[in-house]
């Protein structure tokens, strides 16, 4: 027993290290026992050993509590993520909310949790020292994006500056992180983010930015079920999260994956709104 747990550790450091040409995975996480496993994709906003350390601990205890056995796939960029999701292929999946809008029109993808302690904002931000004080300075510049379609760091940033009649252009760095670094070096003015990321970077790097620009609040990512996920499952799964949340060292393992304090969501109440924003039109999905 001792000598399997060691194996699977192993592979576990394994495929961190190796980071994989297109994904890290691990094959199954929870319950060894389960009859089936379930693939749980991750939408990349951080660089894919930060998601795994992240995410695979608190799949193992969801698991564990549910009766489940997972396996984690993190894809290396967001259009990649995108296509998995939009395709149907990942029965549980962790997406931004315009995600959700958008696999639920393709493939019915039911929003199961969301975090209920705090709204997801977009944001922009330029280096400290910068000499740029308003978004309108930002007219005819090259400004960073983790991805086009990711949600309040992209998408609902550049509906807002595009209202507001400025024109930027786009450059498109696939993670949240590496906007941020950009910044900080001076290789891009400014690059848009979110406040959840933002948050949980290092003090040191946080403190040699400033926030430009934030959008209004919205429901933040959800973690969903493709509709092929029986019922009960999606019952279990959920109460699992729920359960967490009241253990004594729970908060830390969901505040690593955005999700501090799960609460059920509702597609009506929590995402519906977000289709009268009319982003389609800013919206690039690569379907090649």
């Amino acid at each position: 027993m001792r000598q399997n747990i060691t194996r699977r550790n192993s592979l576990r450091i394994l495929l961190i290290l190796w980071g994989l040409s297109s994904q890290v995975s691990a094959a199954c996480l929870g319950d060894q026992n389960a009859t089936k496993v379930y693939s749980v994709a991750i939408v990349p906003q951080l660089s894919l050993s930060a998601l795994y350390s992240k995410w695979s601990p608190l799949l193992e205890k969801v698991g564990k509590i549910s009766g489940q056995c997972f396996s984690l796939e993190i894809p290396q960029t967001i259009p990649v993520f995108e296509k998995q999701l939009l395709s149907g292929v990942p029965d549980f999946a962790f997406v931004n909310p315009y995600h959700e809008v958008m696999a639920k029109r393709r493939q019915g993808y039911i929003p199961l949790l969301i975090d209920g302690s705090a709204k997801l904002t977009g944001i922009l931000v330029v280096k400290n020292d910068s000499p740029i004080q308003s978004i309108q300075e930002l007219q005819g510049k090259e400004v960073a994006f983790p991805a086009p379609n990711a949600f309040a760091a992209s998408l609902l940033i550049r509906a807002e500056l595009a209202k507001k009649g400025i024109q930027i252009r786009p450059k498109y760095l696939k993670t949240h992180a590496s906007g941020y670094r950009s910044v900080v070096i001076g290789d891009i003015v400014a690059s848009g983010g979110v406040n959840n990321t933002l948050m949980r970077e290092e003090s040191s790097l946080r403190e040699r930015l400033r926030v430009l620009y934030e959008t209004s609040g919205y429901a933040p990512h959800p973690f969903v079920a493709n509709p092929r996920v029986p019922l009960s499952v999606r019952k279990s799964v959920t109460a699992a999260f729920i359960s967490i949340s009241q253990e004594p060292n729970g908060e830390q393992l969901l505040e690593a994956a955005q999700i501090p304090k799960p609460i059920p969501s509702d597609y009506k109440r929590d995402f519906a709104p977000l289709e009268m924003l009319n982003l389609d039109k800013f919206v690039v999905l690569d379907e090649s």
